[in-house]
């Protein structure tokens, strides 16, 4: 494979709905995003995160839009910023809710739909696969 064509391939993960693919590109724009929340793993820095998330947050190198997606819970924001889902977690764990719950919540479903929709077997293969194609 020729250096053209890994970006060729690469771009490719861009092409499919509803999904970011944690490529290195994502890795190295969300390093200090997930740092932020990989140090959520910490006793103490929930207490500190939870007694004032700004103050927390602003101790951090991450963008003011990221600053606002973590306080606005906006995970799909986040994911698009760079962020880990495995170490945004820590995050979710920090407010009490299940990995799937916060997961529902990057759909256009509820909590319970979702859930339902989980134990019916997951989403249908069905739909739009390919952004740039609308099929």
């Amino acid at each position: 494979m020729t250096h053209t064509d890994i970006h060729a391939y690469l771009a490719e993960f861009e092409d499919i709905p509803g999904t970011r693919v944690f490529t290195a590109k994502r890795a190295r724009q969300g390093y200090h995003l997930n740092q932020f929340a990989m140090s959520l793993m910490k006793p103490e820095n929930r207490e500190r995160f939870k007694a004032d998330e700004r103050a927390y947050l602003d101790e951090w190198a991450i963008s003011e839009e990221a600053k606002l997606a973590v306080l606005a819970r906006d995970y799909n924001a986040l994911l698009d910023m760079g962020g880990n889902i495995y170490f945004l977690s820590k995050l979710f764990s920090t407010d009490g809710i299940a990995f799937a719950e916060a997961v529902s919540t990057m759909t256009d479903m509820s909590w319970p739909e979702y859930r339902q929709m989980m134990l019916d077997g997951g989403r249908s293969p069905e739909g739009v696969r390919s952004i740039r194609e609308g099929r």
